[in-house]
C-alpha cells in the first residue's frame, strides 16, 4: 500500500496511492463501511497491521471508487507526515564511502562508528515531495544535500530485539537530508545545521513493508540539476534497519509514527573537489528504487 498526504480542492486529505489515482481514503472508508480513522496518513499507521488490511480491501475495491478519486497529476502532494509527532530521528556516518570522504576532506581518520551515530531534525523541517528548499544566504553559504532511506515506525516498543525490530516497522519512504554544513562545523554539532525549515523534503509515499520484498535491495540515487552525485545500495550501510531500531530502542519508547533517517552514502556536495554546495535554481532529485522520487527547487530568500 501507498499512503499519501495531498491537497486537493482546499482540503488537506490521506490519500491511498492505486496506479496513477489516489482516492481520498476517510470517503472510502465511509462508503465501504470500513472502521478506519483516515483523516490522516498519521493516524492510519497508528492503526497499525489491522489498518493495513483495511487498506487492503479498500484497494480490492478501487474500480468502484473511482468517483472518489483524483489523477495524481491533478493533486499536489504534501509530506506523507505534515507534521511528525517528535523530531525526525537520523542516523550519521552510516556508509563507509561516506565517512571515507569525510575523512579525506577534514583530515580526519577513518574509524568506523561502533554503535549508530544519532541526532534529530526539527518537526518543522519537514517539507513536500517537490516543495522549495530554502536557501537564505543570511543564515548558511553552504548548503548540501543527503539522499536517504527513512524507515517508518508503525507499532510502539522499548528495548526491541534485532530479531524483533521488522516487526515494528510500518514502511519506507524516499527523505534529503539537506545540511547546512557551515552551521555544522560552526555550532560543532548537527542539531542545528539540519534543522532549518525546509531541510528535510521525504515522501512521496509511505510505502508498507509488504511491497518491499527485500529492503536491502533497494538502490538510493541523487542528481543535482540531472548530473549524478549518489548512488549505493541499502545493504552498504554499516548498521541495518535491526541493528538501528535495536540501538535506539534501548531504554526509549519508539512510537507509531516516528521516522528515522538511515543515512547517506558518498557523493556530498562538501565532499567534491572543490565543494559543490547547492545554489538558487538547483533541482535535486532524491529516489530509491520501488519507493519513488522527490524533485525539489532550491530557491534563495
Amino acid at each position: 500500500m501507498r499512503l499519501v498526504t495531498y491537497a486537493h480542492a482546499g482540503q488537506t486529505l490521506a490519500g491511498l496511492l492505486v496506479g496513477d489515482r489516489v482516492i481520498n481514503l476517510a470517503a472510502a472508508a465511509r462508503q465501504c463501511d470500513e472502521t478506519l480513522d483516515a483523516s490522516s496518513v498519521l493516524a492510519v499507521v497508528q492503526a497499525g497491521d489491522a489498518g493495513v488490511a483495511t487498506l487492503q480491501r479498500i484497494a480490492a475495491r478501487a474500480a468502484q471508487l473511482a468517483n472518489l478519486s483524483q489523477p495524481l497529476g491533478a493533486v499536489e502532494l504534501q509530506a506523507p507526515i505534515p507534521r511528525p509527532p517528535r523530531n525526525v530521528f537520523c542516523v550519521g556516518r552510516n556508509y563507509l564511502d561516506h565517512i571515507k570522504e569525510g575523512a579525506a576532506v577534514l583530515q580526519t581518520n577513518t574509524k568506523l562508528p561502533e554503535v549508530p551515530q544519532f541526532f534529530t531534525k526539527a518537526t518543522t523541517a519537514v517539507n513536500a515531495p517537490q516543495g522549495a528548499i530554502r536557501l537564505d544566504a543570511n543564515v548558511t553559504k553552504r548548503l548540501d544535500y543527503e539522499v536517504e532511506l527513512v524507515v517508518v515506525i508503525g507499532k510502539a516498543g522499548r528495548d526491541i530485539a534485532k530479531d524483533q525490530a521488522l516487526a515494528h516497522v510500518y514502511g519506507y519512504c524516499v527523505g534529503n537530508d539537506v545540511t547546512a554544513r557551515d552551521l555544522q562545523r560552526r555550532h560543532e554539532q548537527w542539531f542545528k545545521g539540519k534543522s532549518l525549515d525546509t531541510c528535510f523534503p521525504f515522501g512521496p509515499a509511505v510505502v508498507t513493508k509488504d511491497e518491499i520484498a527485500d529492503v536491502a535491495a533497494l538502490q538510493l540515487s541523487l542528481t543535482v540539476n540531472g548530473e549524478l552525485r549518489q548512488q549505493a545500495r541499502v545493504a552498504e550501510m554499516i548498521f541495518d534497519i535491526p541493528a538501528i531500531i535495536e540501538s535506539l530502542s534501548a531504554g526509549m519508547t519508539l512510537e507509531p509514527g516516528d521516522l528515522i533517517a538511515t543515512g547517506t552514502p558518498a557523493g556530498v556536495g562538501f565532499a567534491m573537489n572543490p565543494p559543490q554546495y547547492l545554489k538558487d535554481g538547483d533541482v535535486v532529485v532524491a529516489g530509491i528504487s520501488g519507493l519513488g522520487e522527490l524533485n525539489n527547487r532550491v530557491v534563495a530568500v
